[in-house]
């Protein structure tokens, strides 16, 4: 089955920039997104961003309204890992921040949320703080 790892997060003050990445490993089917998910203390868990498995016309991303023009995913399949690179933080992007993969879905759509994610990776804490 397919495993995900995240690395990166800690402390970032606002403004600050900060990374992560989710490392892909096991089997994979030949379409499948990843997406990022948060989640803040006493809050829901929310979408950040998706992106999927595939190259050229039919690549997508997506990004929730929060992030959007600050965070940044992309694939590297070299490392086979997918990243989330976050800019311009602040207070409210603090959370436990998760990349989980969903097989049943090929496209990142602006509802990519919903989608049944079948594989999710337990992901560093994020805080942004003075």
């Amino acid at each position: 089955q397919t495993q995900l790892a995240e690395s990166g997060g800690g402390l970032v003050e606002p403004g600050g920039a900060l990374r992560l990445s989710c490392a892909i490993s096991g089997s994979t089917p030949d379409h499948y997104v990843i997406s990022w998910f948060r989640q803040a203390a006493g809050k829901k868990r929310e979408g950040v961003s998706c992106i999927n498995s595939v190259t050229g016309n039919g690549a997508s991303t997506s990004y929730s309204d929060a992030v959007k023009g600050r965070f940044r995913t992309l694939r590297d399949y070299a490392k086979n890992t997918v990243e989330l690179e976050m800019k311009s933080k602040k207070p409210e992007d603090t959370g436990v921040y998760s990349c989980a993969a969903a097989a049943s879905k090929s496209h990142c759509a602006s509802g990519y949320y919903t989608y049944d994610y079948e594989t999710w990776g337990r992901g560093p804490q994020v805080t942004v703080s003075s």
